[in-house]
């Protein structure tokens, strides 16, 4: 046999030799990895986001004072719901008759119209513009629209569709010079002009003595449910509250005295959660947006699983005058964090160095809180560090490479099911 032959023969049978260990080595690792797996149930460490907040019915309570009139005529409201009043603003204008107010209306509906072509018709307008341009303020205006829709924040909604109106109309007069709303704007105009004919002075005029934000109706609370009165609050009184409006004729509505106003309910207050002075977050159904505020107070009766709690908040929204009490989300706060299940939750005796208020270094031990987690075929504590409570899980902090040695990290495949008596732990 040649040597060269030979060289090869060796090297090929030494391929084979290191093959065959590699193949051996990676399914032992593979046998034994899938064993684990077969002995222990896992679940994956991911993130979660959970809020701590509970649902109260909620009593508005504000300085209000009624406004009425003498029963005689129709009303027609100057100012929407929650809208702002100077002093001297009209309120509203009485009218003989429900018919002119539709009139009116009629002649307000026509106006807005008008406006609107006349603005899509500015000759400077239209001879500025380039169909290019138009285009992209039609997608601008769309995506905006789509925004404030999933928003639910209706006044945007129409000063957007105004908009995209404004645009797509322009957008037509600049690529088809067939379009022209000239004709439109003279009947507009002929029909204001008509229906003004028809129209009759107001036989009496409200007017605001301050400066105030304005609601339509009562509800009989108004000398009730004042910010003086908040301590003489009581249970059975706002268990007694109801959310209704009153039909009397001579009321025209009432005014409020600020934007700041307060909500009551009742919450079990048995374990401190709340405290005067806490920042927390509201939400109504009538008003799903999130509105900052603070406790003011929270006492009871003696039964602290019935507390009454106040909070208060300065941010004004015409949707909270809606109603006098309603479905209200008190929130606490809101955590991220690496989400253990609590069946999973172990305690383990260990010992670690600490630096005292002197800064000397002294060995503690002490048992922690953890999961057991299976890294490879091992078996390996890590504590947790909890940040928030639910009803069969806790969420852990989440630490970062440098400084959560030795703690619960993402996607650690965290032990549920099969840990043996040999494994130190505690429930």
């Amino acid at each position: 046999m040649k040597a060269g032959n030979k060289k090869n023969t060796v090297q090929t049978f030494l391929h084979i030799i290191v093959l065959v260990m590699f193949l051996v080595v990676f399914g032992s690792a593979f046998y034994n990895s899938n064993r684990a797996k077969r002995d222990y149930k896992t679940e994956s460490a991911l993130m979660q986001t959970s809020t701590d907040s509970e649902f109260i019915n909620g009593i508005f309570i504000r300085d209000e004072n009624i406004v009425e009139y003498n029963g005689n005529g129709a009303v027609s409201y100057s100012v929407p719901d929650g809208g702002r009043l100077g002093k001297g603003s009209v309120i509203a204008k009485i009218y003989s008759s429900g018919e002119q107010i539709q009139v009116n209306q009629q002649i307000s509906s026509l106006e807005e119209e008008l406006a609107l072509l006349k603005k899509i018709q500015n000759p400077g307008t239209v001879e500025a513009a380039q169909p290019s341009d138009i285009s992209v303020l039609i997608q601008e205006q769309y995506r905006n629209l789509t925004y404030y829709r999933d928003l639910k924040n209706y006044e945007k909604i129409g000063e957007k569709e105004e908009n995209l109106l404004v645009y797509m109309s322009t957008y037509q007069l600049l690529t088809n010079s067939d379009v022209n709303f000239s004709d439109r704007i003279n009947d507009i105009t002929s029909e204001i002009d008509s229906l003004r004919q028809e129209t009759a002075e107001p036989v009496d005029v409200i007017i605001s003595d301050c400066s105030a934000y304005f609601v339509s109706y009562c509800d009989g609370y108004e000398n009730e449910l004042k910010k003086s009165d908040i301590k003489n609050l009581t249970v059975d009184y706002l268990k007694s509250i109801e959310d209704r409006k009153l039909t009397d004729e001579n009321i025209i509505g009432k005014t409020l005295d600020s934007y700041e106003w307060y909500t009551a309910g009742i919450v079990d207050n048995t374990d401190k959660s709340y405290e005067p002075g806490q920042s927390i977050k509201i939400k109504t159904e009538s008003a799903p947006e999130e509105h900052t505020a603070y406790v003011v107070d929270v006492w009871d009766e003696g039964n602290p699983a019935e507390s009454i709690l106040v909070v208060a908040s300065d941010e004004f929204d015409s949707k909270l005058v809606q109603h006098r009490c309603e479905k209200t989300e008190i929130i606490k706060g809101v955590y991220n964090g690496i989400k253990v299940p609590r069946k999973a939750i172990r305690f383990k005796t260990l010992s670690h160095t600490v630096k005292d208020d002197e800064g000397v270094e002294k060995e503690v031990t002490e048992k922690c809180k953890g999961v057991y987690i299976l890294q490879g075929e091992q078996v390996v504590f890590r504590q947790i560090d909890v940040i928030y409570e639910g009803n069969d899980y806790v969420l852990s902090r989440i630490f970062s490479e440098d400084e959560g040695t030795g703690y619960l990290a993402l996607y650690d495949d965290i032990i549920v099911e099969g840990l043996v008596e040999n494994y130190d732990y505690e429930q």
